[in-house]
């Protein structure tokens, strides 16, 4: 008998993050991470579950919206979506009246990521795998149609596609192998948010090079550890500093391209490998500046936390406007829309490094960039996935960072795309009546709810 998908349930979830000044940065002040959930039910006992991340309010917004997609999955057969997913992505963006809203961006769109995602969910769940082992398991000919392509063939085509990962399958074994043994490499990013006071961040910096990180927001070299080695293959590329350690930096989007340009090179002697959002995140030509007037300084630049679509990273790629590709798994449509961006990286040799700074997106973000490496781009010399230590103990397969500070290796059969929150969690959080919010911070709920008003 088939199984059909018979209902969804939404979740407004939020968490008090603001409190501590987590998440904080030159454009989000005041910052509660929040998940906009959904589960995805059907007529047997396979469920699938998936988020997208806000900070606050509009959660319940992007709530609303996500009902009105996952309206369009009820009563469909779960194998005939499976089958062809990349049609299925197809299907779910054609509701030309909820697209008008969007199209392909915005609420709508990052909606359609978790709608996306929760599917994507079930699939490995249903086959028993975690979701970046359901995907490195398909031919090159299943993942092509997996994929999300329509606007993109004057910059990728599926035949194109199909002869690179084809190109890559025969030794995919291999790397596979390579990551489970050694992890995948990781920076830290919650040793530095701007609302943390200098002697917090110096604390956390210690700490997380205590615990293996060497890829960071600022530099830190403990009194008798000895610098490593700048010739390195894991710094190539990376115009790391004298300490052997590698400084990022990110401007969340305030500077005008003037300024960012000025801003940044006054501060080439700190040998910064890129700078992050230094401008709109939809400005390509004012991001193609930036690089073009930062390469003599050995500085790239990086981007994507905040681009909303397929098509804004083919621009990127085609003005050459970035060094690092910085896919968001929920800002985009899910799963089938990353492939895409994926595989455009690959073609250009751009490397991807996931944003994951927030809710649940550590979670998800490992299995995508294990899908890059072992399938796609084959790389991960010049990859590294940003780590933030947030929150992780609300789901039931949390992401953990090894000794060596990479990512371990997520491999539960029922772990789906490791995005499933404990029901305590969510009884503890949902907004505005879950348990923290009415008993613990009544005051904090009272204020949130007026400035909803």
């Amino acid at each position: 008998m088939s199984v059909k998908i018979t209902g969804y349930k939404t979740h407004d979830i939020r968490f008090p993050t603001s409190l501590n000044g987590d998440g904080t940065d030159a454009m989000n002040t005041d910052c509660d991470y929040s998940s906009a959930y959904v589960t995805l039910y059907t007529s047997a006992d396979l469920v699938g579950h998936g988020m997208t991340f806000t900070i606050g309010r509009g959660n319940d917004i992007v709530c609303a919206a996500i009902r009105e997609l996952a309206k369009r999955l009820v009563g469909k057969d779960v194998e005939e979506l499976f089958a062809n997913m990349g049609k299925t992505w197809d299907y779910l963006n054609a509701d030309s009246q909820l697209r008008w809203i969007g199209p392909e961006k915005g609420v709508i769109h990052i909606a359609f990521g978790a709608v996306g995602n929760a599917l994507w969910d079930m699939y490995a769940r249903s086959r028993k795998k975690p979701l970046w082992k359901l995907i490195v398991d398909m031919t090159p000919e299943e993942l092509v149609q997996s994929t999300a392509f329509r606007y993109l063939s004057d910059v990728i085509t599926k035949e194109e596609a199909l002869v690179m990962l084809k190109a890559k399958a025969t030794t995919k074994a291999e790397r596979e192998a390579k990551v489970r043994e050694i992890g995948y490499p990781a920076y830290i990013t919650s040793a530095g948010w701007l609302g943390y006071s200098d002697e917090k961040v110096a604390r956390l910096t210690k700490e997380a090079v205590q615990a293996g990180f060497n890829h960071f927001k600022m530099k830190y070299l403990p009194t008798g550890q000895q610098p490593r080695d700048l010739n390195a293959p894991e710094l190539a590329g990376k115009n790391a500093g004298p300490t052997g350690s590698v400084l990022m930096m990110d401007a969340n989007q305030v500077w005008d391209v003037p300024e960012a340009i000025d801003y940044v090179k006054s501060l080439a002697e700190l040998k910064p490998w890129f700078i992050e959002e230094p401008t709109a995140p939809d400005d390509i030509i004012g991001h193609a500046a930036i690089r073009k007037a930062l390469k003599p300084y050995g500085i790239g630049v990086a981007t994507g936390e905040h681009a909303h679509n397929r098509m804004v990273f083919k621009q990127l790629l085609q003005a050459e406007a970035i060094d690092v590709c910085q896919i968001d798994s929920c800002r985009l449509a899910g799963v089938s829309e990353v492939l895409s961006v994926s595989l455009m990286a690959a073609k250009f040799g751009i490397p991807v490094c996931p944003h994951a700074g927030g809710v649940g997106l550590c979670e998800y973000t490992i299995h995508l960039s294990l899908i890059d490496y072992i399938v796609v781009s084959g790389s991960m010399e010049r990859n590294v996935l940003e780590f933030a230590n947030h929150l992780h103990e609300h789901f039931v397969h949390p992401c953990s960072i090894s000794t060596k500070g990479r990512y371990n290796i997520p491999d539960h059969p029922d772990g789906g795309y490791s995005i499933e929150m404990h029901k305590s969690s969510i009884e503890q959080y949902e907004w505005p009546h879950g348990s923290y919010w009415v008993n613990e911070h009544p005051k904090l709920q009272a204020q949130a709810l007026s400035q909803s008003e």
